[in-house]
């Protein structure tokens, strides 16, 4: 198992929690989505045999929300549930 910490963009309350843990526990692989409003923050145990971190950063994409990556501005977050 290896675990992966993406900083999510364009979260703002507990149902954005629910929807971004709900879209990576549903990618192939993940046994386990922890996501944090106060520090933007989604943990995330996967299988890197079952799953990349690409996979994991397109789940919470088209969930509404963007993935910062070092060094690089994040894609635009399409509002999220709020927005």
């Amino acid at each position: 198992m290896h675990t992966e910490i993406l900083k999510v963009t364009g979260m703002s309350c507990g149902g954005c929690v629910s929807t971004i843990e709900g879209a990576l526990k549903a990618v192939p692989g993940v046994s386990s989505a922890t996501v944090s409003l106060a520090n933007h923050e989604a943990t995330v145990r996967f299988s890197e045999g079952q799953t990349s971190h690409e996979q994991l950063q397109s789940a919470v994409e088209k969930a509404g929300y963007g993935v910062q990556t070092a060094g690089v501005a994040a894609a635009p977050a399409k509002g999220g549930c709020c927005g």
